[in-house]
């Protein structure tokens, strides 16, 4: 047996998010790329290659490492590139994306070989977070005045729009596109390509999947247009978790499990929405509060219900532990970072990459 903590990938649960994507690529006619920013472990790229057309990234070494792990179409984007940046991007790239007209009209001619996009901000999301909404107030990411953007189309072959956050409402998505269309529908006809972005949520559970389908080839052959969708969460959901063994166990005014893994380390992004993680199956009569062993007085998963009172000893298994996740590990507090470990469709585990000091040490300087 393993020793914890360490992030469990199971082929088998990330093979069912592969084949929607399979279906979705054939049945619309878009192409599906990787959004390294949600996820990023190269170790199962081999089995989803086959699946996605390439990569998109939000930074120089998520470019450098989809076209040198991943392959296919790479795709560059960043909310600023820097001058000693734009280079490198370009020979890594394919597409290079440009947040803003400032930048597209300041790098342009140095990206002249590839394919230029510039993102759109169309000022509508799906998006529940203020933290995370892409059309909040104020908002850096993309363009939204249709005049100017028209002015620099001689520069550009095509858009890129990022307004879906864990959508998974078809009928939201819908009506958020028809409002693209609506505000920029004259100059989506004049590119080639169109980047949806990612956050739809098109794996879950129920979601009617030909009605999306059918949405993205209308969109397509309405504007004559190659569709892109950016997928993270949606190609890896339900596929990994966080194992942890119970160290030791307390009592204030409710049960306590202090466990040899960190939320604010090895799950941050649920600390950050202040959301819990989740235990399957989350029954039983005994309530008791999962906690982190880092010094964050709130460095706690969240309470669940189980069978039996938990002992030290005990293995706990935390879901949704791949997406916004293991690219945000970090060695806080110097807590031991979770080993990575896949779990092959025969059911057998290996491990593919453990962490030690020389890790921890050279983080810093």
């Amino acid at each position: 047996m393993l020793r914890t903590p360490y992030y469990l990938i199971d082929r088998a649960a990330l093979q069912r998010n592969l084949e929607i994507i399979g279906r979705l690529r054939e049945d619309s006619g878009a192409k599906v790329l990787l959004a390294l920013k949600c996820f990023a472990t190269w170790s199962v790229f081999e089995q989803m290659r086959p699946y996605m057309d390439g990569t998109t990234s939000s930074s120089l070494n998520e470019v450098r490492l989809g076209r040198e792990r991943f392959g296919g179409e790479t795709h560059a984007y960043s909310v600023a590139w820097a001058d000693h940046e734009i280079d490198a991007a370009v020979s890594y790239a394919d597409k290079i994306i440009f947040n803003t007209i400032g930048q597209l009209e300041r790098y342009a001619p140095r990206a002249a070989g590839i394919a230029c996009g510039l993102r759109l901000n169309p000022g509508v999301s799906s998006s529940s977070f203020d933290l995370a909404d892409p059309a909040r107030r104020y908002s850096r990411l993309g363009e939204r005045d249709p005049q100017q953007i028209a002015a620099v189309l001689d520069l550009i072959s095509g858009f890129m729009i990022h307004n879906n956050c864990e959508n998974g409402d078809f009928g939201l998505f819908d009506r958020l596109l028809g409002q693209l269309e609506e505000r920029y529908g004259g100059l989506l006809q004049r590119v080639q390509w169109v980047s949806l972005g990612g956050g739809i949520h098109f794996t879950g559970e129920g979601y009617p999947l030909e009605a999306l389908c059918r949405r993205l080839r209308e969109f397509a052959a309405r504007h004559e247009v190659q569709v892109y969708l950016e997928p993270g969460e949606a190609a890896v959901t339900g596929s990994t978790t966080l194992e942890v063994t119970v160290l030791d166990t307390h009592y204030n005014d409710r049960q306590l499990a202090i466990v040899d893994a960190s939320i604010e380390a090895h799950m941050l992004d649920l600390l950050i929405y202040r959301e819990s993680a989740s235990v399957l199956p989350d029954a039983g009569p005994h309530e008791i509060m999962i906690c982190g062993k880092s010094c964050l007085a709130g460095d706690v998963f969240g309470t669940f219900r189980f069978p039996q009172p938990l002992q030290v000893g005990d293995r706990i298994s935390l879901q949704n532990a791949a997406g916004y996740t293991m690219v945000k590990k970090n060695w806080f507090n110097g807590v031991q970072m979770p080993s990575i470990a896949i779990r092959d469709t025969d059911g057998s585990v290996h491990l593919v990459r453990e962490f030690d000091f020389a890790d921890f040490e050279r983080n810093l300087s």
